[in-house]
């Protein structure tokens, strides 16, 4: 790994951009060559015109909000799993709001424009065009996915009710399909528009079958990983190592997570997102987890020789994303747990010509004792931050109360911050404050790496 792996992956996402504002643009295009702008002239004719546009567009932002969560490794490296979840989301409630115009508008179109024939037109398209009640059950599975995304839907969501929820997704978007192909005239009016479509639809369902099922499948007949040890690191925070065949070669990093199932515990079937916390070795993976309820509970009473199934790594919350040789790790509680492995691993890669300092908050200063340790003893230079948060606004802990502010007291410890890349990992308020932190300390938006615990 070199320093111009991050060039690499900016570049990626780049590209990435592009292509999307040229789908975007070339359906847009298509629209406008088939008289999308003439129809306008009329009020049914617009209704018509506009909500083909807005199906075109929906179309396109469908598949790729499919595509940002197939776990592409490419997008994966580049982007990371925190960005490419919010991009997804915003890229998912958009196309819901284009999708949902589309049926208003060509519904009330096909009415002549009158919404008192709204509903019955409604009922007669969905009973005569071909495809349609599969477009209906598609529709109502995205609706039922997009409720559950709101914000205040997740906070009485256990996870696990979520991502199982979350998957209907994929049924929506395959619903659609044969509706998309089989009436829209955009769609299919010309073999380019043809090949365009149906090579957009496969490529996607290929990455969600490669990247979701084919390759986490063979990973895991490949290594069978068995739970090797279990052991509490403070109260409601327990460490379970594990162990397999071939895990060097699997690629994991310091700093990554997996999704875990632990077979022969209840709710194995729900996969549970957990960061490794000491960097692999290529006989063993370690994560660290704190009771927070479901799954993350029943970590405790693993027993030896518990079959794993995982699928990943993820994140990109590693030393590939780094620009230089000089590293802050800022971490709180169990969001301390990827930066122990990261900062593990940027000790073996910097050597001595690197400079990696670890600031941990720890609420109840008991947490890691013995991996600060091992860190310190390799050169890396780590301050704990005992105690819980001195203030609401405030990201340190209470054992430093006074009258200095959370920037003055980061460049103190750590007075080139601005020259560093920093590493952030915690809950999402007490990151973001970080964050807002290290900007105004200088340090430039490219060299902040941010992973935080959400949903």
């Amino acid at each position: 790994m070199t320093p111009s792996r991050a060039s690499l992956d900016l570049a990626v996402r780049r590209a990435a951009t592009a292509l999307l504002g040229a789908a975007l643009a070339l359906v847009t295009w298509w629209w406008i060559d088939g008289g999308g702008l003439g129809d306008l002239g009329g009020w049914a004719s617009a209704l018509m015109s506009i909500g083909r546009w807005t199906g075109l567009l929906a179309s396109v932002l469908l598949l790729t909000q499919v595509v940002l969560m197939a776990r592409v490794p490419v997008l994966e490296r580049a982007f990371g799993q925190d960005r490419l979840a919010a991009i997804h989301r915003l890229v998912g409630f958009s196309s819901f709001t284009l999708m949902l115009a589309h049926v208003v508008l060509v519904t009330w179109g096909y009415g002549d424009g009158s919404a008192l024939r709204w509903p019955g037109e409604l009922w007669d398209l969905t009973l005569t065009y071909p495809a349609m009640l599969l477009a209906d059950a598609g529709f109502v599975a995205l609706v039922l996915v997009v409720v559950t995304s709101i914000r205040a839907a997740r906070r009485r969501l256990r996870y696990e009710s979520w991502h199982l929820l979350h998957l209907y997704g994929y049924l929506g978007a395959g619903l659609a399909l044969p509706h998309q192909l089989w009436t829209g005239q955009e769609l299919v009016s010309s073999t380019s528009r043809t090949v365009f479509w149906w090579s957009a639809w496969g490529l996607t369902a290929a990455a969600v079958v490669t990247w979701r099922v084919a390759r986490p499948v063979a990973r895991n007949l490949r290594h069978r990983l068995v739970v090797e040890d279990v052991v509490e690191e403070a109260p409601g925070i327990v460490s379970v190592t594990v162990s397999g065949r071939g895990l060097d070669r699997l690629p994991a990093r310091g700093g990554q997570w997996l999704s875990w199932r632990f077979l022969g515990r209840e709710g194995w079937t729900r996969a549970n997102p957990y960061s490794l916390s000491a960097a692999p070795d290529g006989r063993h993976l370690r994560i660290t987890v704190q009771d927070s309820g479901d799954g993350s509970g029943s970590t405790a009473t693993l027993v030896r020789g518990s079959r794993v199934l995982v699928e990943g790594p993820y994140g990109r919350l590693t030393a590939r994303s780094r620009h230089g040789d000089r590293v802050a790790l800022i971490g709180a509680g169990v969001g301390s747990a990827p930066l122990l492995a990261l900062a593990e691993e940027l000790s073996g890669l910097l050597g001595e010509g690197g400079d990696v300092v670890l600031l941990h908050r720890d609420r109840d200063a008991g947490a890691f004792v013995d991996d600060l340790r091992r860190l310190a003893a390799r050169g890396i230079r780590v301050l704990t931050l005992p105690g819980r948060r001195r203030a609401a606004g405030s990201w340190l802990g209470e054992a430093h109360a006074g009258g200095f502010s959370d920037l003055a007291a980061l460049r103190h410890w750590v007075g080139d911050i601005a020259q560093r890349d920093v590493y952030v990992c915690g809950p999402q308020t007490w990151a973001d404050l970080v964050v807002a932190d290290l900007r105004r300390a200088g340090v430039p938006g490219s060299h902040i790496h941010a992973e935080t615990f959400g949903w």
